[in-house]
């Protein structure tokens, strides 16, 4: 893996996790711990990182949960991303969404259609949708899956919460994952979110993936969908700059540049 490549996908899970460390790095990509030490060193000379004891962490990271830092990140791109993934819905349907920073900017944008039903295992997906004050006239319903609750994101997890999306069929799932491979599929670094995102696809008409540039060419620990398996991929125009957008349009029925 070219050293490019690495720091790239560095970029990406410090997004999404805020601390990575050194063991962590080195066993996702298969190289040695110098190799792994000197991207640190070079991308924390960049100003995009901080080197503590272990590992990493962002350059700007305070206090906040990692979530809040990933909300944070590439949000012009998301809401790209959610705007274009909007469009696909229409009135009366039932959708699937998953917990994440760009499907809870969908979930913004689909409080503003009539008639939805959306069954997540999202909390912040569930907050957008009711907090929204026309929300009784609009006539949307949002169903939030019991299991057992974790943070970072605030979400549901667990065999009660894929036996209760088992009950439902629904038009859309939409899910955002970690990464988006041609050879790896769309991945999760979360076990329990990937059951959750394999869950929804199995229970939906329609399957759609939503990923921002930084995550194309990405494979994390746990794989739920081949990369030829979605419906849609819905992804932000700097994806054009990656080579494995071409190779997902050769095998997916619909890639969506926002």
């Amino acid at each position: 893996m070219w050293h490019e490549e690495r720091q790239r996908r560095i970029r990406s899970m410090l997004a999404t996790f805020g601390r990575l460390s050194i063991d962590q790095v080195t066993e996702d990509f298969g190289v040695s711990r110098e190799t792994i030490r000197r991207d640190f060193m070079d991308m924390e000379e960049a100003g995009e990182l901080r080197r503590v004891r272990g590992g990493v962490v962002l350059a700007a990271q305070d206090a906040e949960a990692p979530y809040l830092e990933r909300a944070a990140v590439r949000r012009r791109e998301k809401l790209i991303i959610a705007k274009a993934a909007a469009a696909l819905v229409e009135a009366g349907q039932t959708i699937f969404l998953d917990a994440g920073s760009t499907t809870t900017m969908l979930a913004e944008r689909l409080a503003q259609l009539n008639g939805l039903t959306v069954v997540t295992n999202s909390f912040d997906v569930a907050k957008c949708m009711t907090s929204n004050k026309d929300m009784a006239q609009r006539k949307n319903r949002v169903v939030f899956l019991g299991g057992e609750f974790a943070d970072n994101p605030s979400a549901t997890y667990g065999a009660i919460t894929i036996n209760e999306i088992a009950r439902y069929r629904a038009d859309f799932a939409i899910v955002s994952p970690f990464g988006l491979d041609v050879v790896s599929g769309a991945t999760s670094y979360n076990p329990d979110e990937a059951e959750i995102a394999r869950a929804m696809f199995a229970n939906a008409r329609q399957r759609v993936i939503l990923a921002d540039h930084s995550k194309l060419g990405v494979a994390s620990r746990v794989s739920f969908c081949t990369s030829t398996e979605p419906d849609f991929i819905i992804v932000d125009p700097k994806a054009r700059q990656s080579p494995v957008l071409a190779k997902l349009e050769a095998g997916t029925p619909r890639v969506i540049v926002g």
